[in-house]
């Protein structure tokens, strides 16, 4: 059984960050071509929408998702509950947003978000119809399937971007991204699952009432997480013009594109995972300490060689247009230092900790994180972007300290697995940084050399001091 489980979790990992890092390239592709074609204050725009749409997209679940997941053994009952109250949700959701939305157009200055809103917010009631086959094949370790979905979504959403950028349709090009990349994925996997609403299947609210507790309280951590998230975006597109802020939100998205996509894929897959052998402590613990070394042997080197190389990878691909965006995201970059450890253990809490305390350590949180907020926004933008890599290192000590209190991992074997990855990604991005220094003329002649000494260092290294991330990861390539 234990081999079973430990083959679906390789698996499912290996499809879902396959998928992750084509999807990556595809968006990165169709992100250079619209970011060209387009100007910055267009993706302000969306910027703003994106932000109230973030909140809803949280309420919408309301932690009913990951309660499934959780549970041994969920009847039709209450898949067809939490499918119910998800779609009711959506839809009063989205007619107070639309109904809002010239309100904020007001208040932002950007007249054209009320003409967009009733389109975007569309996304809202399309993403509460898959939510429940999302489920079901995430607890039958169906990634590739769910990989294939997602990947396929974002080429035919990106395609319409870009024909709709180049058509000149401006704003409305991200708008049909959005919307359209929702659409196609929630069709594809209704035409994959055997689930449907069973008008036979009564409607139990009991079963919704008995998921509440826990789903609520994971709602709660999300909502706050979403919120504090967007904080900046909603208080820079009101201090600044709306170009400022597609400075800053495109710096963001870049920044996500590997850490956040990869980290969806572990998560995803390892959350079912950990959920199956969370009374065996000793091979629990080690299973977080052996997620953990990989992510970070793998973000690490990723997201501090992204900040070495920003100033010539801006100037190649996206022109001088967009070189103010370069300071932002060579900060922002550094928060892949801590919060893909940070988002391992946040897994290992859901697992392990009750709901209460997991919101108890939110709102802590949240409380340094205002306070970071309060003295960097009135400051400058980039004040704000080094308060968020601030952030970052204070969620991960936050959410490591919670977990080393609810397993046999200690903090010594911890941070003796990280460091030499740590060590290595450092000497990575020094190495990156002087091959900069010594090779003035053609930036993207540059830029290959640069990429070419980073991954001739880290590789090196890896080699030579023989790191366990290193073998673990030459040991699932092999066996895959």
């Amino acid at each position: 059984m234990a081999g079973e489980l430990k083959d679906k979790v390789t698996r499912g990992v290996a499809w879902s960050i396959g998928e992750k890092i084509g999807t990556m390239l595809l968006q990165m592709g169709v992100s250079i071509v619209v970011l060209r074609l387009l100007m910055p204050e267009d993706f302000g725009v969306v910027a703003v929408l994106t932000a109230f749409a973030a909140f809803a997209l949280v309420v919408v679940d309301s932690g009913f998702s990951q309660t499934l997941i959780r549970k041994a053994d969920p009847t039709a009952e209450e898949y067809k509950a939490v499918f119910l109250f998800n779609l009711g949700v959506s839809a009063a959701l989205y007619v107070l947003l639309v109904a809002l939305a010239p309100v904020a157009a007001r208040y932002y200055d950007m007249p054209v978000i009320a003409q967009i809103a009733p389109v975007f917010f569309l996304l809202v009631p399309v993403n509460a119809l898959c939510v429940i086959q999302n489920t079901i094949f995430t607890r039958r370790f169906r990634f590739a399937l769910l990989s294939k979905a997602t990947f396929l979504s974002s080429l035919a959403s990106g395609c319409a971007a870009v024909a709709l950028a180049l058509a000149g349709c401006g704003v409305w090009s991200l708008v049909a991204q959005r919307v359209l990349q929702m659409g196609v994925r929630a069709a594809l996997l209704w035409r994959a699952s055997d689930w449907r609403p069973r008008a036979a299947t009564k409607w139990n609210a009991a079963a919704l009432r008995a998921m509440m507790p826990y789903s609520f309280s994971l709602l709660a951590t999300d909502l706050i997480s979403s919120v504090y998230n967007k904080v900046p975006q909603l208080f820079i597109g009101k201090l600044h013009a709306a170009d400022t802020l597609g400075f800053f939100d495109q710096a963001l998205k870049l920044k996500d594109l590997p850490v956040a996509s990869t980290m969806t894929a572990v998560q995803g897959v390892t959350f079912p995972a950990l959920s199956k052998i969370a009374s065996d402590e000793r091979k629990f613990a080690e299973s977080y300490r052996q997620v953990a070394m990989v992510v970070a042997y793998a973000l690490f080197p990723m997201m501090l060689g992204l900040s070495a190389v920003a100033h010539d990878m801006f100037e190649v691909l996206l022109g001088e247009k967009w070189m103010p965006t370069v300071p932002y995201f060579e900060a922002i970059c550094l928060t892949g230092l801590f919060y893909p450890v940070a988002m391992v253990a946040y897994n290992v809490m859901k697992v392990k900790c009750e709901g209460p305390t997991i919101v108890r350590l939110e709102v802590a949180k949240k409380i340094v994180m205002t306070a970071i907020l309060a003295v960097t926004i009135p400051r400058s933008v980039q004040a704000v972007v080094w308060g968020l890599v601030l952030f970052s290192a204070c969620e991960m000590a936050v959410n490591v300290w919670a977990t080393l209190r609810c397993t046999a991992l200690t903090a010594r074997r911890l941070v003796r697995t990280l460091l030499p990855v740590a060590l290595a990604a450092g000497t990575m991005y020094a190495a990156v940084r002087a091959t900069a220094l010594v090779l003035p003329g053609d930036a993207l002649l540059r830029l290959a050399a640069e990429i070419g000494v980073g991954v001739a260092v880290y590789a090196a290294l890896s080699a030579l001091f023989r790191l366990e991330a290193f073998g673990k990861v030459v040991a699932i390539v092999r066996r895959r």
